[in-house]
Order: structure tokens, then sequence, then C-alpha cells
């Protein structure tokens, strides 16, 4: 994504948005880590820090926005609706903040629950 300062152009990396979404869901309660499911098994898979991202779908929007979908894995117990809203709100607020794009929305999606 390109955007437009007074000193002039930034290029925004997929990789930028995919980060900090990620680091951002992962620092919320009840969060055990990023999802992904394998293509060979159809099993959901944790992933490590390191590829974290792979949990994350940035698209970009014609208004300059993008929207984010998360995929993770939440700790047994834990009350999903309310983690699911920390996480939207802790995302969007990290993403605007640190790169200056707007988030039109933030869609989280929790693919499986561990315990402990």
């Amino acid at each position: 994504m390109k955007v437009q300062t007074s000193k002039g152009m930034i290029t925004i990396s997929n990789d930028v948005f995919t980060n900090i979404t990620g680091a951002a869901a992962t620092n919320c309660y009840g969060v055990k880590g990023m999802a992904v499911r394998s293509t060979t098994d159809g099993l959901v898979h944790l992933l490590r820090l390191e590829s974290m991202s792979k949990g994350v779908k940035v698209t970009y929007n014609d208004d300059k926005t993008i929207s984010l979908e998360l995929h993770i894995i939440v700790e047994n117990g834990v009350n999903l609706k309310a983690v699911s809203r920390a996480i939207m709100s802790e995302v969007r607020y990290n993403v605007s903040r640190l790169t200056g794009v707007s988030v039109r929305n933030v869609d989280v999606f929790v693919d499986s629950m561990v315990v402990g």
C-alpha cells in the first residue's frame, strides 16, 4: 500500500500489516497464537512466533483502507466474544497508530481451543 505524506510517498508491504496484526492479537488475553489450516491433512496448526503472520489475511480496499482477517487459537474456557472484541480493538488501534492506514474491519475466526 502506498501512503502519500508531505515529504513524499511511503510504500508499506503486506508483511508489515501481518506482523503488526499477529503481534497485537497474540498479546491479548486468552489467545494461544495464530492458526493455519493445513492443506494436506485439513487440521489446524498453532504457528510459531516467527511465522504467525500466516494466520492473517490483508485485503486492500478502494478507499485506501484495509480489511484484516485473523485465524486464532484460544485457551479453553475464555469468553470468545470478549476475546474477539479485545483483538479487534487492539489490532485496529495498533495498525492505525503504527502505519497511519485506516482499518475498515477486523474479522476474527477462532479455529481451535486448547487446554492449558
